[in-house]
């Protein structure tokens, strides 16, 4: 049996993970601040503490660590969304390097926002154009933090994640509540560009990640083809039969988003990322269309 922990774990994406690897006889451990479960082991995401001992037993160990950037960009947030990324990354490597017995692979968290807006450059591992504002910076940093440190016995993949959708959460959520009170409309122009994947692909890329042991560095999590914002609502009314669906002008989502302490620029960024990668070393996605991934996610 293979032992997989999952720094961050608790949240959308590590539960995700957690259900998919433990039906699949993963033994699976959880790096947390608030232990609740049995499989739950204390960490404070910064300092090397008894929870290091857990790596001895690991096979694969994924960071999901982070403050959510689903929060306004004050001085304040963006160290904690900084710090958070860092100080866990940085710990866990040097844990690693602790070990008797490390573990096989390293899969720490990134993000496709690394790359900078594009309507129409897709944006790859190898060509893509990573650009020079505080998210994308925030990426930069948080892969240099992951690749400073020298783990000569372990393989290091970096994931770029995309939106996810989820059953539970993600982007799924915010976006059907907006389309059951009818303001399911396009955001902004409706042209930019949704980078996204079904939570299930998500869960399968990183197992096909895992399994392929000559895989290292690098790797979009997005599906072969972007959306773009029109389609994606579009899709949302018909999944969910809703025939109005009032569109929101730049100028209102950003008001809007000042009202609800978020950002704008997290449905407003054009995201045009492509998984080139995967792709070409055979990985092949069960959900490409965003109607079909909506269909299975709603069950309306």
């Amino acid at each position: 049996m293979k032992t997989i922990t999952i720094a961050g774990g608790t949240g959308f994406l590590g539960q995700v993970l957690e259900n998919y690897f433990s039906k699949k006889d993963y033994k699976v451990y959880i790096l947390t601040r608030s232990p609740k479960k049995e499989n739950h082991i204390y960490w404070n995401a910064k300092d090397l503490q008894k929870w290091t001992s857990i790596l001895e037993e690991t096979d694969i160990l994924i960071n999901l660590t982070g403050k959510s950037v689903d929060c306004r960009y004050t001085e304040e947030n963006r160290k904690k969304i900084h710090d958070s990324r860092i100080d866990s990354t940085l710990a866990l490597g040097l844990a690693i390097n602790v070990c008797d017995n490390p573990p096989e692979i390293w899969i720490n968290s990134s993000t496709a926002t690394i790359y900078r807006h594009s309507l129409d450059l897709e944006m790859t591992e190898d060509n893509g154009e990573i650009g020079n504002d505080f998210s994308m910076n925030i990426a930069k940093s948080w892969e240099h933090a992951f690749y400073s440190i020298t783990n000569p016995n372990t393989r290091k993949i970096v994931m770029r994640t995309s939106i996810v959708m989820g059953r539970n959460g993600g982007a799924t959520i915010p976006l059907k509540n907006l389309v059951q009170f009818g303001l399911g409309g396009k955001q902004g122009t409706g042209s930019q560009k949704v980078s996204w994947i079904h939570e299930l692909d998500f869960a399968r890329a990183l197992e096909f990640l895992i399994n392929n042991k000559a895989l290292d560095g690098n790797f979009n999590l997005s599906v072969p083809i972007p959306t773009d914002n029109k389609t994606l609502m579009k899709s949302f009314r018909k999944v969910m039969r809703t025939s109005i669906g009032i569109s929101h002008p730049e100028w209102l989502i950003k008001l809007g988003a000042k009202l609800i302490g978020t950002e704008a620029e997290l449905v407003l960024k054009s995201r045009n990322v492509v998984p080139h990668r995967l792709l070409n070393h055979g990985f092949k996605f069960q959900y490409i269309k965003i109607e079909r991934a909506l269909s299975d996610l709603l069950r309306l």
